[in-house]
């Protein structure tokens, strides 16, 4: 089993991290977390390269990513949010996934053929809104051929308790792992 971890968060040792930290320790199989903050990846620049073209122009990072896509069984993105969204780093990461819609719409190709598991995690202090974000990471998960989701796992009172101590968020990432390796 091969998962791909899209972390959003800025902060290396943050709520997000502590939770992804959990995952990783339990997940199983190989794993590979791409942090948006830190990674070498640029955000589409609208070149066009690939409505005629398989992949991108962009040489960076996410050339090894669009591998990784193609292999994994499991897609997780992780996320605090910012005014109910992910993050910006992380909408850059996933505005790379342009590649995919242009194959589909365009070339009238299928670009992932293998489909996956997906969960979505988001952690935040603010008024507790998720809706926007999960479907902003549904459409993202719908690009690298996830349509089997699992309901959002969330914790929104962050500023008072971290994440890893929510028995809410205790509780969905036992049933993600769990998600992740049924048959």
């Amino acid at each position: 089993m091969k998962t791909l971890i899209l972390n959003g968060s800025p902060r290396i040792n943050g709520d997000t991290s502590s939770i992804i930290d959990k995952i990783t320790e339990k997940i199983g199989g190989e794993y590979r977390i791409v942090d948006a903050y830190r990674c070498n990846i640029s955000p589409c620049i609208d070149c066009r390269y690939c409505w005629k073209n398989n992949g991108c122009a962009i040489n960076d990072e996410m050339q090894d990513i669009y591998v990784y896509i193609q292999e994994c069984d499991n897609i997780l993105i992780a996320s605090p949010l910012y005014f109910s969204e992910l993050t910006g780093k992380l909408l850059d990461v996933g505005s790379r996934l342009q590649t995919y819609f242009c194959a589909k719409f365009f070339r009238k190709e299928e670009p992932i053929l293998k489909s996956k598991k997906g969960a979505v995690i988001l952690v935040g202090g603010g008024d507790g809104h998720i809706d926007k974000a999960y479907s902003t990471a549904c459409t993202l998960l719908h690009h690298m051929n996830c349509y089997n989701i699992h309901e959002p796992v969330y914790s929104h009172n962050t500023n008072e308790r971290p994440a890893i101590d929510d028995e809410k968020m205790f509780i969905g990432l036992h049933s993600v792992l769990n998600f992740f390796t049924e048959k």
